[in-house]
């Protein structure tokens, strides 16, 4: 009976790991600006998810789990590349969620994600939890292992150079040269 019981149980929460899948690859792709590695980052992540779910003491923490997870598996794979991150030749996620005949958005949504890749990682990271998925400061400190402190000031710089990126962009952006209607 209680071999039945924790199948049941663990069937439950597989689905419900199933569940966060799609928030976690849109956080993957945010910070990393490459859908094929947010891919790569989401399946180690329920990996070791499904792995370790005996280490995990309250399900309802199931959701912070999962993305402290996610933030180990990518601070891992900064460590094993230590490289940049060229923005210029990326690819960028879910560029077929706009209409195609709404081009402005679509516009505003590229600039947005390309923004936020300009950003440093550790203000990316913060950024995309409490902006993008909607934890609490006090979740985000908990899944980057940070104090809340620090979540609070990395969160203030983020915002505040992607409003400026965002301003210089539109600032930059070509001026419409407006024609004259001349009467014949």
């Amino acid at each position: 009976m209680k071999l039945i019981k924790n199948l049941c149980n663990n069937m439950h929460l597989r689905a419900r790991l199933n569940e966060h899948r799609r928030a976690l690859y849109r956080t993957a792709v945010a910070w990393s600006g490459d859908e094929m590695l947010a891919d790569d980052l989401v399946q180690e992540t329920l990996s070791r998810a499904l792995a370790n779910l005996h280490q995990l003491q309250d399900e309802a923490r199931l959701r912070a789990w999962l993305f402290r997870i996610l933030g180990n598996c990518w601070k891992e794979y900064l460590r094993r590349r230590r490289e940049h991150l060229d923005v210029d030749g990326m690819e960028l996620a879910g560029e077929e969620c706009c209409p195609e005949g709404d081009a402005q958005v679509h516009d505003t949504v590229r600039r947005v994600r390309l923004a936020i890749q300009c950003l440093p990682v550790p203000q990316r990271e913060v950024v995309t939890l409490v902006d993008l998925n909607e934890f609490s400061y006090a979740e985000v400190a908990e899944i980057l292992d940070v104090p809340i402190g620090t979540v609070m000031s990395r969160l203030s710089r983020a915002r505040k150079a992607l409003l400026t990126l965002l301003q210089d962009d539109v600032m930059e952006s070509p001026k419409v040269t407006r024609l004259r209607s001349v009467r014949r």
